[in-house]
């Protein structure tokens, strides 16, 4: 009841404002579960998608967003629920990856679709980096649920970092054909499946996307990222206390 409230004014607001175009959207299952494979470029991802499909669409989202105090504490955990936003708290290392895939194995089950980004956190620069062979790879192998590979377009774009305002733009969303690993069921502890499967859904996405693709994880990039900002700032204060020390500072 109230994800069908929330989709219809959340949903129907997106499209209205920004006009998302979809491709293969006849890949997606009237019924019966299925895995969507998304890259992750934006926020919004988690909402451009189930706004444009028919069915429900669950993906999980950091406890802290169910659980902050107050009035605004109350209407963002509504919000996250209407959209359905499945809390799972990620602070607690490997337990909080199992709690993760547990809620996924829960959601499939129930013949639902499941939502997963396999890069596992937002690509920093726009291009597509290495997936992790835990969630998605896991709950696949477990539930033998198709996985649908899924490509978000330019909607990094839209509101990019420091911007408060969002740009009236045209996202993109490709959706490829279902991948079968049914026969892979049961293999979850194979580590060479997992990565084997994991690699095959990200070449997918790869395809659809035509984005980049760097065989490295997502949070090493932003890591490295974060250094070299550490490093030039680093410099950038040295060079300018030098100059006050020769008085050539302007």
């Amino acid at each position: 009841m109230i994800y069908g409230a929330m989709k219809f004014s959340i949903g129907g607001s997106l499209k209205l404002a920004f006009r998302p175009w979809v491709e293969g959207i006849e890949n997606i299952p009237a019924e019966g579960p299925a895995i969507l494979a998304s890259n992750h470029l934006s926020f919004s991802d988690s909402f451009f998608l189930p706004a444009v499909l028919d069915r429900k669409v669950t993906f999980i989202a950091k406890a802290e967003y169910f659980t902050s105090p107050g009035v605004k504490g109350a209407l963002t955990a509504a919000f996250f629920k209407g959209v359905g936003q499945l809390p799972v708290d990620r602070s607690g290392g490997r337990g909080a990856g199992e709690a993760a895939i547990a809620s996924g194995i829960k959601v499939v089950e129930s013949g639902e679709l499941f939502g997963i980004y396999p890069e596992g956190t937002r690509s920093p620069d726009g291009r597509l980096y290495r997936g992790k062979p835990g969630g998605l790879a896991r709950v696949a192998l477990a539930t033998g649920a198709p996985v649908i590979p899924v490509a978000m377009i330019d909607t990094e774009k839209i509101q990019p970092p420091g911007k408060v305002v969002p740009k009236l733009m045209r996202p993109g969303i490709r959706i490829g054909k279902p991948l079968d690993f049914s026969r892979y069921q049961g293999m979850e502890g194979d580590r060479f499946i997992l990565r084997s499967l994991t690699d095959q859904v990200m070449y997918e996405i790869m395809k659809l996307s035509g984005q980049e693709y760097v065989d490295i994880y997502a949070t090493a990039a932003k890591r490295r990222i974060a250094d070299e900002a550490k490093a030039d700032a680093a410099k950038d204060g040295a060079a300018r206390a030098d100059g006050k020390d020769t008085g050539t500072e302007r």
